[in-house]
């Protein structure tokens, strides 16, 4: 049989087509040098910033310096049997976490990893870790009260949904357990929350997430650890994971409360890896792009318009500050950055005074707009009672002599103090706020001892919605303070004190 030549080219043409390269191009390259969670590689010529790198035994790391002959990465586990000369390859992919509501009631390490033992998280979508905050013109005001269930924060340092509200003070001033109770007061309320612990040591992290399971917490909240002892890497990123788990929520018109805790840790993480990079330090060793560390994760917070869902990511940053010194780089780095503070003091601390909130230092820039009309009527005044107060007292505390207007002024501000302290893991509703502000500010306790005030409001809560529930009603419904309602208040706290001091 003979063969023609057309045959043996067409054969030939169609296998040439149908011919598949069987190997596959992958961007490598060879470790320098390795040491104190910091690889320097050679090769990886088209490497882009924060890009994740698959390192020898499934230890990855990230690029974080693109200089002319290496890539400086760092590592985010603790790079055992990582030595010089291996070879390292490029993933393609930045640093991705798994998102959606598969995540509550987990905890999760800085990579979005279960670190709580109840198998592998199911989710069918993933977000970037660093993403680009929300424009101007897809924002819209911050106008819907994120109650904290805590009277002195509701009353007269109100957090909006939307807000970036941050929490300074000392070590050991209350700082988590504001933020807590904030996660506590939003049962039912259909608000996501998202615990961040960074550098915090594991057993004060387990400690919260068995008081977030007692109060059944956990079934609306996530936690992203990274403690103490976890590598600088992961501490660094640690609230970029919790942002992301957040905006989740945010683009899908949903609401949620982020808490970083704390940021001064994240800080320092990130000094280290700045200098064993060999970036320039700056003030307090700090590098100069530090504040750009905290700006583009507390941008990330916004109140969507509500064409695009009207969902919410409000973030209550914590920062430590060294014996009440608020003029440091990081705290004043943060205060710049947020819209607003909750200041809390030592010495209000150690006084009894708790939570430890002082007035004249806290603020919120949204103020009154994220305030129900009843709660902005009733605490209109309170703040500035509390401060005129304060002054008095230190002024009058050596004196005796004193007429009956500053003795009545005096009388007035101890009981308001003593309203507002309030237990740790008992949040108020809006309705229970209003309406012992309302009595204290219109002076209907002022007979009552001072060291009576807070038994007079223990009893006082329950008997209103057992005698007058049309009160507890009509400001659930109205969230306005009536005249009619108003009135039926002091109605109710004459009967009761007529009570209670019979006692």
């Amino acid at each position: 049989m003979a063969l023609r030549p057309e045959e043996i080219t067409s054969v030939l043409k169609q296998e040439i087509k149908d011919f598949q390269v069987g190997v596959k191009m992958e961007s490598t390259g060879i470790i320098l040098s390795v040491g104190d969670g910091i690889a320097r590689i050679y090769g990886l010529d088209d490497c882009i910033a924060g890009e994740l790198l698959d390192f020898p035994g499934g230890e990855l790391g990230i690029a974080l310096n693109l200089e002319e002959s290496n890539v400086g990465a760092v590592l985010c586990g603790e790079g055992k049997g990582i030595k010089e000369g291996d070879t390292v390859k490029r993933t393609g992919k930045v640093a991705s976490i798994p998102v959606g509501k598969g995540l509550l009631g987990r905890v999760v390490d800085a990579l979005g990893r279960p670190i709580d033992g109840k198998g592998p998280i199911v989710s069918s979508e993933t977000r970037p870790i660093e993403f680009k905050a929300p424009g101007v013109l897809v924002r819209e005001s911050v106008k819907e009260p994120l109650q904290t269930g805590i009277k002195a924060i509701d009353g007269m340092i109100p957090i909006g949904r939307g807000q970036r509200e941050l929490i300074i003070g000392d070590r050991q001033t209350g700082k988590t357990a504001v933020a807590i109770d904030t996660i506590i007061n939003q049962k039912g309320k259909d608000v996501y929350c998202i615990y961040v612990a960074t550098g915090q040591k594991a057993s004060s992290v387990l400690s919260v997430i068995k008081k977030l399971e007692e109060f059944g917490a956990m079934e609306y909240t996530t936690v992203v650890c990274a403690s103490a002892d976890a590598p600088a890497t992961l501490q660094y990123l640690s609230p970029y994971t919790g942002a992301a788990i957040g905006e989740y929520y945010l683009y899908n018109g949903m609401h949620a409360l982020v808490i970083y805790d704390d940021l001064t840790k994240q800080a320092a993480a990130y000094r280290e890896l700045s200098l064993l990079l060999r970036r320039p330090p700056g003030r307090e060793a700090f590098p100069g792009d530090v504040f750009y560390l905290h700006s583009r994760l507390l941008e990330r917070a916004a109140k969507m318009r509500a064409n695009l869902g009207g969902g919410s990511l409000t973030a209550l940053p914590i920062i430590e500050t060294q014996a009440g010194d608020v003029s440091g780089y990081i705290p004043t780095n943060v205060i710049s950055i947020t819209d607003g503070q909750i200041y809390l003091e030592s010495d209000l601390f150690f006084q009894g005074v708790r939570p430890a909130i002082n007035v004249g230092l806290s603020v919120s820039r949204v103020g009154g707009n994220a305030q129900t009309k009843a709660m902005k009527k009733v605490a209109g005044k309170l703040r500035l009672d509390l401060a005129q107060y304060r002054e008095l007292a230190a002024f009058t505390q050596f004196g005796s002599d004193m007429d009956k207007a500053t003795l009545d002024q005096l009388n007035r501000g101890s009981r308001l103090v003593e309203v507002l302290k309030q237990g740790q893991y008992t949040p108020f509703s809006i309705t229970q706020q209003v309406s012992i502000l309302y009595i204290a500010t219109k002076g209907l306790i002022d007979d009552v001892p001072v060291d009576k005030i807070q038994d007079f409001e223990k009893g006082f809560h329950p008997f209103l919605a057992e005698k007058y529930p049309d009160v507890v009603n009509d400001l659930e419904k109205q969230k306005e303070l009536t005249d009619s309602v108003a009135q039926r208040i002091e109605r109710a706290a004459n009967e009761f004190k007529a009570l209670f001091l019979k006692k």
